[in-house]
């Protein structure tokens, strides 16, 4: 029986933290599992009223176990947006009009819109190929890579217009398109590459030399940033800027040993996620002063799933974590130390 726009009620519960004593506020209940999507996706409305998040509160008699959810930032309540049979919950992203999100069930891409929950296929992935990454663009369009006989494109779906931007024989990990420009970054082979969407100018970034870690877009799409892993594991890793249009590459800071790091509204403060077992915390990064604060501890069992991130207005730093059960969303309120940012 088709699920989709059924209501649940607020799960929250306020908690302080024992590392700072900031209030902690747990968003959704770990009885059950959920969790956000890929960090460069839309997952707040423009205004930050909402936000896109999946869950298997009714794995017993849904079609699929996850679901996509909106949750109500202001009451705490969720509602059911999809009837999937095999959610990729990494694959949610709402639409550039907040009017509808995107997510793959199995090989098929579709639309889902907000206001009615009606979902409709816009493409499917070809039998044989193996479908990579996702992400919008600002004019609507979908990208992603679909692997099949020893190549890889990058495919764009726009209004149920499918074209390639680019065909390569490397694997593709991940795709992400670059805001405000026709333009998608890509990894492959370890390094980071961007091509324009016609397939045009298709360079790899002369990044530091070294690995390199989860990389975001800041909001302007100016610059991007990303973590430098140094061969010594003894050595920090650092957070550093690469500007394409110019080819320059700056560090902006030391971590203590950030597994994700991700920019607010205006990249004038960041916040990360500790891999350390022994500082399990969420802090932020603030880019003048190259000075850490620790907001809460997050004691996920595997630190990569905390991926903190701001909300629009740059107010409050939202995370997963599974420290009370199965993973769940959690919120710190982060005003006294970051000035309130305008929704992009």
């Amino acid at each position: 029986m088709a699920a989709a726009g059924r209501i649940s009620g607020p799960e929250w519960r306020h908690y302080p933290d024992p590392a700072t004593e900031l209030e902690v506020l747990r968003l959704t209940d770990p009885a059950f599992a959920s969790g956000m999507t890929a960090s460069h996706l839309r997952q707040f409305t423009r205004r930050g009223e909402f936000l896109l998040y999946w869950s298997d509160r009714y794995a017993d008699d849904s079609v699929g176990a996850r679901q996509a959810f909106v949750l109500d930032l202001k009451n705490g309540g969720s509602r059911q947006l999809t009837d999937a049979v095999d959610l990729d919950p990494t694959s949610l992203s709402l639409s550039a009009d907040d009017r509808g999100v995107f997510f793959f069930d199995g090989p098929a891409l579709k639309d889902v819109q907000l206001a009615t929950t009606l979902a409709r296929t816009i493409y499917t992935v070809p039998d044989g190929a193996v479908r990579k990454g996702f992400s919008t663009g600002f004019d609507g369009s979908a990208i992603f890579t679909e692997r099949r006989n020893g190549r890889t494109r990058i495919m764009s779906v726009l209004r149920q217009l499918t074209r390639r931007i680019v065909e390569i024989e490397p694997e593709i990990d991940e795709v992400m398109t670059r805001p405000r420009r026709m333009q998608v970054l890509y990894r492959s082979g370890g390094r980071l590459w961007l091509v324009n969407n016609d397939g045009s100018s298709n360079r790899q970034l002369k990044t530091a030399a070294g690995s390199t870690g989860e990389a975001l877009w800041i909001p302007s799409g100016r610059t991007l940033i990303y973590l430098h892993i140094p061969d010594d594991p003894k050595e920090l890793i650092t957070l550093r800027e690469h500007a394409p249009d110019d080819n320059s590459d700056t560090l902006l800071a030391k971590t203590s040993q950030f597994i994700s790091a991700s920019p607010n509204a205006d990249a004038s403060v960041f916040t990360g996620a500790s891999r350390s077992r022994a500082s399990a915390y969420v802090l932020i990064l603030l880019r003048i002063a190259r000075r850490e604060l620790t907001l809460c501890e997050h004691r996920a069992s595997d630190p990569a799933m905390v991926q903190p991130v701001f909300s629009p207005d740059s107010q409050n730093v939202l995370f997963v974590s599974d420290r009370h059960g199965k993973p769940a969303i959690y919120q710190v309120h982060v005003a006294r130390f970051v000035e309130e940012t305008e929704a992009q």
